[in-house]
């Protein structure tokens, strides 16, 4: 990237969206749609809304939102100069939504059973940036997205337990000072 943040000559770039970024930093899974309500032109909205629905086991949703958001990614990029299969650089960071969005649509696209639609979406990311495969896999997995405590009540207070009692714990007893009994 050069010094104004924009992509090198030649290569194309989305645009760098903070205010997405800082809503999608202070959102919790649940306010998620709501960022995408509130920016819905947003491919990096679009993407985290995919991850998320593929989080979630829920591969319909996860191959609609990320079809959404390559859609507004190749559109922005196509404003840009970019032409299919030209690089889209993994090192220029807003460039992940469409580079995410590709892979979220392919993992959604192998859960359906769409083999051939996720090769071509492979190979279109790889062409994008080779190097994309890899760090989204180390980076932005489904489980990353998980929450560590589960909402649904897991954790909740027992209830019908029985109270057991059982023998006394007998006193302990003093060593004095010689250390005999």
């Amino acid at each position: 990237m050069t010094p104004d943040e924009s992509a090198p000559e030649g290569e194309a770039s989305l645009a760098d969206e903070p205010e997405v970024r800082q809503a999608l930093a202070e959102a919790d899974r649940a306010s998620v749609a709501s960022v995408v309500a509130g920016h819905p032109s947003s491919p990096l909205a679009w993407a985290e809304l995919a991850d998320l629905a593929d989080s979630e086991g829920q591969p319909i949703e996860a191959f609609a939102f990320a079809a959404v958001a390559v859609d507004l990614a190749r559109e922005q990029l196509a404003a840009a100069g970019w032409q299919p299969g030209e690089p889209v650089p993994w090192s220029d960071e807003p460039n992940r939504a469409y580079l995410r969005a590709l892979d979220a649509q392919r993992r959604a696209a192998l859960a359906l059973g769409l083999d051939d639609h996720a090769a071509k979406l492979a190979g279109e990311l790889a062409s994008a940036d080779a190097e994309a495969p890899a760090r989204i896999a180390s980076e932005y997995t489904p489980t990353q997205l998980m929450p560590i405590v589960a909402s649904t009540g897991i954790f909740a207070p027992a209830t019908g337990f029985e109270a057991h009692t059982g023998e006394p714990i007998a006193e302990p007893t003093a060593v004095d000072a010689a250390g005999e009994d």
